[in-house]
């Protein structure tokens, strides 16, 4: 049986690592235009002040950072990221509410982007618009498709940005998420991409926790996984996912992700 997908905790994780890799990968244009050199906020405590109350214990994946603008026509914007994973067809109306109440609590510039981790590709949210007796409102954002990706994959595994990791592991999760023996071959065929892609010790670490989230393996099958992963390691002279680093990584990340999420905001 295969162990219930965690969709959350991995992208979560995922854009506090590497938000700069992400937009980079998602939203080139807005990646040129944010000045990584200036510290980057999250604001997730201030984001959970303004969510409605009907709102709470809903499972999403949202962020609100704030980060610097390269021109100086505004210094700083609220970026408002969520990860959507299942179809809902108000998706666009709530969307503006958080919008609107982001731009009224704040008083600076809000830019909100969705990404779809959905498997349904036909599903694509219209901007939100509602008009009566000459009161007109148009609610438009970038949308991302992770299923448009699968056109895409040569793209992805050409790739040394991290984010095309994630994306990769997000996609094979929903394809394998009814076999575990397929998951198992889909793991193990991303490891050779993570190890060459001439990433630090660390970032190997840190990007297969995330993998490893998304791709749960039965206990028997993971074994077995690891197995393929260390002939794999042996052959390569490398011994980053099976060392003891591995091992002992709900520990030693607690460390690491703060250090790799600095790391990850500068090298933006």
């Amino acid at each position: 049986m295969i162990p219930e997908a965690d969709y959350d905790s991995p992208w979560k994780e995922a854009l506090e690592l590497y938000l700069p890799q992400c937009l980079a990968l998602f939203l080139p244009e807005v990646h040129a235009d944010i000045d990584w050199s200036q510290s980057v906020s999250f604001l997730d405590a201030e984001l959970q002040q303004i969510t409605p109350a009907a709102a709470v214990g809903r499972r999403v994946v949202d962020k609100l950072v704030r980060v610097w603008r390269r021109d100086g026509a505004e210094a700083t914007v609220l970026l408002h990221i969520e990860v959507q994973n299942q179809e809902e067809p108000d998706f666009s109306r709530r969307m503006f509410g958080y919008f609107s109440r982001l731009l009224d609590h704040f008083d600076q510039p809000v830019v909100s982007v969705a990404i779809l981790g959905d498997d349904r590709p036909t599903w694509l949210p219209s901007p939100f618009r509602q008009e009566l007796w000459g009161c007109a409102v148009t609610f438009e954002f970038p949308i991302i498709k992770l299923t448009e990706f699968r056109r895409r994959w040569a793209e992805l595994e050409a790739s040394t940005n991290p984010f095309a990791g994630v994306v990769q592991a997000h996609l094979r999760a929903l394809e394998t998420r009814h076999d575990a023996g397929e998951r198992r071959n889909a793991k193990f065929g991303i490891v050779p991409w993570l190890l060459t892609r001439g990433y630090s010790r660390g970032d190997v670490l840190r990007l297969f926790r995330v993998i490893d989230w998304f791709l749960r393996l039965p206990e028997e099958l993971e074994r077995a996984f690891l197995g393929d992963v260390r002939v794999y390691e042996e052959a390569e002279r490398v011994a980053y996912i099976t060392s003891a680093e591995r091992i002992g990584r709900e520990d030693g990340l607690k460390q690491g992700l703060q250090e790799g999420r600095e790391r990850g905001l500068q090298e933006g």
